[in-house]
């Protein structure tokens, strides 16, 4: 068996090094209601390669468009990716032109030569899996199958609101983000392990608030 990719191995900032895709198509109501009207919507799946930590946004289409939105909510949150991963879809294809587009345009019309210097290495550098090779986003589809795992058996048949679907994602989220990677000691009485969440968080995501004294000693020990 290969070594891991760098990118799967490399300490860095959250969600440096992130892949991504999309689910297919979920119904979402307009509004509360029977025998309301429903709509298609579809669920984009993010995931930093180094701890499997997961970012779910909900999004009305698959246009370059809805895309580049929930790609500026990630980098409002989480912190603006270096290099995304993906398959070929056309939806990330427009995506990453539209980026590159702007971005030369904003480097060509809006710096000046001597701030070119500095910021050169800035931007997103997007990395496309060949055609017709799944496998090669092994990562990321397995992140989509966990979500998918909870969403059915919370969802069922229901059909919510683009609100009520936002909240549940961004819940299941939470709880993806706390499931157990590794043991954190040999210790076998010890149940603490290390999740996603301690990469953003310092813990699992839905562990219930910390008390101030709790805190104070938790950054003390740091």
């Amino acid at each position: 068996m290969a070594d891991l990719p760098k990118p799967r191995v490399t300490p860095s900032r959250p969600f440096t090094h992130t892949g991504v895709d999309f689910t297919g198509q979920v119904e979402v109501k307009a509004n509360k209601g029977r025998g309301i009207k429903t709509t298609k919507a579809y669920i984009a799946v993010f995931i930093w390669l180094s701890t499997k930590a997961i970012h779910i946004e909900l999004v009305s289409d698959l246009s370059t468009a809805a895309f580049l939105a929930a790609l500026k909510r990630l980098c409002a949150r989480r912190g603006t990716p270096r290099h995304m991963y993906s398959d070929s879809g056309t939806n990330f294809v427009g995506a990453a032109k539209s980026l590159l587009k702007e971005r030369r345009e904003a480097l060509q019309y809006y710096i000046n030569s001597e701030f070119l210097g500095c910021i050169s290495g800035w931007g997103i550098d997007w990395h496309f899996n060949a055609p017709s090779w799944p496998t090669a986003g092994g990562l990321w589809e397995a992140a989509v199958k966990s979500m998918k795992h909870h969403l059915k058996r919370v969802l069922g048949e229901q059909k919510l609101t683009f609100e009520e679907l936002s909240t549940l994602l961004t819940q299941i989220e939470g709880c993806l983000n706390s499931r157990p990677l590794i043991a954190i000691t040999d210790n076998i009485d010890d149940l603490d392990c290390l999740t996603p969440g301690h990469f953003l968080v310092h813990g699992p995501v839905l562990d219930p608030p910390l008390a101030t004294d709790d805190c104070n000693r938790s950054l003390t020990a740091r």
